[in-house]
């Protein structure tokens, strides 16, 4: 017989009176959640002669979960100044019971003063979730209720990274994908296993099997095609002029490919649109490139919504680039007892799915220190950005950084620049002008590639390279064999009159 878990359900607040019902009938419907909980709620009481203080903190007592929902009103205050809420919080915090606490709306400046000195107080001490509806509420305490049974080992369900894609095999892994993997793993990490080891034993030795069967971590790490198991699982890329999200959308890229290839096309995306300068070559043969946005720092933001991310909600990651910020969204909440205020300071590493950090820890996308944004911090602290942003809301962490104003000499400078650029130069993108930047000699694709500091290649050719060529703006040294090996790239007469009139129009 599975041990059950007996829930009590804050009593006191009047205004959660559908709420509590609603919770129950949730709880006593779900196929899953009735197995092991039982709720109480107190106005299922029969009438009785006990004070009702004496009731509801003898259940407190009895209880294995407490659910605390809090909202705007404090309720009655009894002879020590408290209301029932807090007293039922304190007996539960004495008691040492796991508490769930939830927060009905975002708005703390209505609520008693009391209930947000509760609030402060709750936080101190447990992860809070805010919720706007009963199905959202529903939905939170579910995940919670989830957790508690995981934690408890009365689930002994595989997590979602270790279980077996439905419908994967290994046929539908891409060995050289893999066979790369081994060998970045090797060198920025001295991973032991070598490009050429068998598939199964390389999969085997990263626990990315479930039987002979790819687990979900498999194949977003490695599959041929991971959306085609795991729909959600791309990535939305969106770019506005202005500060809030509106339509016609001025550029917008849904990107799919593996978790490795993910990271790579939205930090592209991001470094092609925000503001750069080119130094001189006073120290080095190749002229500093220094965007207004740490790469390092976009690069973090993104490989821990990718990477951290909730992938069995229907959601995806969305990259959203705005006139003033970069907001990164990735569906899920921050695991237990991380808060977005505790990633300000040192903290412990928490991967939601340890299966995929692995690999991107061993080729050097994310470090398992819980240093990430610690490290964001820093890059923008460095750059004189303010600090970044991190928040709860919805169902989805978020994560904010600031741009900073145009630079304002040797630039490429956004939307007023990109339109008269365009009316000089025939509408010439800001992916373009950035690479007629750095096309200074005769150069081969990885050395421009390098220079503009992205690395997803397919990105690189499709909106860099190839649209500089169809616009003859470059040409290739040896136009006869297009895929030499000695192949090179150089500017044509037109290239160079485009990025004469945009420096004209700089100085």
């Amino acid at each position: 017989m599975s041990h059950r878990f007996r829930i009590f359900v804050s009593s006191a607040q009047k205004e959660f009176a559908a709420e509590r019902r609603a919770l129950r009938a949730f709880i006593e419907g779900d196929a899953l959640l009735r197995r092991f909980f039982d709720v109480f709620l107190f106005e299922d009481l029969p009438a009785s002669g006990r004070r009702a203080d004496q009731v509801y903190l003898a259940e407190v007592d009895r209880c294995d979960v407490y659910l605390g929902l809090l909202g705007n009103d404090y309720g009655s205050e009894g002879a020590s100044g408290l209301s029932p809420t807090e007293r039922e919080f304190d007996r539960a915090t004495a008691s040492g019971k796991e508490r769930l606490v939830f927060v009905k709306g975002n708005d703390d400046s209505a609520r008693h003063p009391k209930m947000r000195s509760l609030l402060r107080k709750a936080g101190d001490q447990v992860v809070r979730r805010r919720f706007g509806s009963t199905p959202e509420l529903t939905a939170l305490v579910y995940a919670s209720l989830v957790e508690h049974l995981a934690a408890a080992s009365a689930l002994r369900t595989r997590p979602f990274d270790a279980a077996a894609c439905p419908g994967a095999t290994l046929k539908d892994l891409s060995r050289g994908k893999i066979s790369d993997f081994l060998t970045r793993a090797g060198a920025e990490r001295g991973y032991a296993l070598g490009p050429k080891t068998p598939m199964h034993k390389a999969l085997a030795h990263l626990n990315l099997l479930d039987g002979n069967l790819p687990n979900h971590a498999a194949v977003l790490l490695f599959g041929k095609q991971p959306q085609r198991f795991l729909v959600t699982s791309e990535v939305k890329c969106l770019h506005f002029h202005g500060g809030e999200v509106e339509k016609p959308i001025p550029s917008y890229h849904i990107y799919k490919g593996t978790v490795f290839e993910l990271v790579d096309q939205a930090v592209d995306f991001v470094m092609s649109k925000i503001d750069r300068s080119v130094g001189t070559r006073a120290l080095s043969n190749q002229a500093p490139v220094t965007y207004e946005l740490p790469r390092l720092a976009v690069a973090e933001a993104i490989v821990n919504a990718v990477a951290h991310r909730d992938y069995t909600s229907n959601a995806s990651v969305q990259v959203m680039l705005f006139a003033d910020r970069l907001e990164v969204w990735n569906p899920g909440h921050l695991p237990p007892p991380l808060t977005p205020e505790s990633l300000r300071a040192p903290h412990a590493s928490i991967p939601r799915n340890p299966l995929i950090a692995e690999p991107l820890f061993l080729t050097r996308y994310i470090e398992k220190a819980g240093t990430g944004t610690l490290d964001m911090i820093k890059l923008c602290k460095a750059a004189g950005l303010p600090t970044p942003q991190f928040r709860q809301s919805g169902g989805q962490f978020i994560q904010a950084l600031r741009r900073m104003k145009p630079m304002a000499t040797e630039q490429v400078t956004g939307q007023v620049a990109g339109q008269v650029t365009g009316q000089v130069a025939g509408q010439v993108s800001p992916e373009i002008r950035n690479l007629l930047k750095v096309v200074k000699t005769e150069m081969p694709r990885g050395k421009i590639q390098e220079c503009l500091h992205l690395k997803g290649r397919a990105n690189f050719e499709n909106r860099y390279l190839k649209p500089a060529l169809a616009a003859g703006l470059i040409e290739m040294t040896i136009p006869t064999k297009p895929k030499s090996r000695l192949q090179k790239y150089r500017l044509t007469e037109k290239g160079r009159h485009v990025l004469a009139k945009r420096a004209g129009m700089a100085g």
